[in-house]
């Protein structure tokens, strides 16, 4: 915490203002808007929440397709098997480790022809355009900003509205554009482990005035005006109290000073570890990328150091230090498994050899230097 959180939720108990909704909320969106440069802001109760309703207010229902980056969280992925449509799980490029641009324009194609196919034997007597695929979900990982120019174009081309996951990734730019404007949606989360955080929360971001306005709608259980409770569509209970957004308020003024601590904590281990032959980091690919280098992540090559990311994380454990593995592609987990995929093995090769180091905004220079220590240990340094 920054230690003016205490402020505004003070504020909140001292005006009665508890209930959900309130100038609290009022102000983190516009704080969040003014720190973005995006138009239109809604606080909600999740990332998850604000990708639900950006896929509603696109259209996507049951037997849609979904194009979705696979190196993610699964919270990017799930809420489109909440409305029955299908993800098309697309790997990553090695740069920023994002959304392969040439994978995504394969899947397109593929998919856009498969479903022509099938309509024109369904029915040869009429001229059948064939299903579009509703939406692409590109993602931000650890910070770094994907492709965006790139998967822009690609979604213009094909006349498919783009959506940014920017979870792990406010206070990131890309071409000196904040990171969560790019697309026709973008989505924050601000749950307990993020740059910043409202114990739980999130947001969804567009210039589109009338889809905010919208979401702010179904995301207060679509209540119509009328003097008495009265509902003419399913809505959600998905907006974010007073109290979470005067949490978020304190923290927003202090935004500046996470990056910079991340981006210290990025540099110390670089500066520290790249002498060990077989260790890697991910390094910006060129002036246009700014991460906010949320966590520091490191790739071990096993055939080099003679261990491998498992046992470093087992003998870190022993030594009180956490560290996690890089996320599990979607394509590889259990429960997407079925979903079409388009892979080239990117992702599958940073999940085997990729660790999260601790990388919170409050660690000392002493709790960095015993993960160093300890990390230099397991490969014989």
């Amino acid at each position: 915490m920054s230690g003016n959180e205490m402020k505004y939720i003070e504020e909140a108990f001292r005006d009665n203002w508890i209930a959900p909704l309130g100038p609290n909320v009022d102000n983190f969106e516009k704080d969040l808007a003014a720190y973005l440069g995006v138009k239109h802001v809604a606080a909600l109760s999740s990332g998850t929440a604000a990708i639900h309703l950006a896929l509603i207010l696109l259209g996507v229902k049951p037997g849609d397709y979904v194009i979705v980056q696979s190196f993610t969280f699964s919270a990017t992925v799930n809420p489109i098997v909440y409305l029955g449509a299908t993800p098309v799980l697309v790997d990553s490029e090695p740069d920023t480790w994002n959304m392969s641009p040439e994978l995504l324009e394969k899947a397109i194609q593929d998919k856009r022809q498969k479903e022509k196919d099938k309509r024109k034997i369904k029915d040869k007597r009429k001229k059948i355009k064939g299903v579009e695929v509703k939406a692409i979900i590109g993602v931000n990982l650890y910070g770094m900003p994907a492709k965006w120019d790139e998967i822009i174009a690609i979604g213009n081309k094909y006349g498919i509205p783009v959506i940014e996951d920017a979870a792990e990734s406010l206070g990131s730019r890309y071409n000196g554009k904040m990171c969560g404007s790019f697309g026709k949606f973008g989505i924050l989360s601000f749950n307990g482990n993020k740059i910043i955080t409202t114990s739980g929360g999130g947001a969804l971001l567009s210039d589109d005035e009338e889809m905010i306005a919208r979401a702010r709608f179904l995301a207060t259980q679509a209540r119509d005006k009328a003097p008495h409770y009265q509902h003419s569509e399913i809505g959600y209970n998905y907006r974010m109290s007073n109290i979470v957004a005067g949490i978020g308020r304190g923290q927003m003024e202090v935004i500046n000073e996470r990056v910079r601590v991340r981006r210290e904590n990025f540099e110390f281990y670089k500066s520290n570890l790249s002498g060990i032959k077989g260790v890697s980091f991910i390094d910006e690919p060129g002036p246009e990328y700014f991460s906010n280098r949320w966590l520091t992540t490191i790739l071990i090559d096993p055939e080099i150091t003679g261990t491998d990311r498992e046992r470093v994380r087992q003998e870190l454990e022993k030594q009180n230090i956490e560290t996690r593995p890089l996320w599990k592609p979607m394509h590889l987990q259990p429960v997407f498994r079925g979903y079409p995929a388009y892979v080239n093995g990117v992702s599958e090769g940073l999940f085997e050899k990729g660790l999260c180091l601790p990388s919170g905004s409050n660690m000392t220079t002493e709790d960095k230097e015993r993960v160093v220590e300890n990390l230099r240990g397991c490969f014989g340094y």
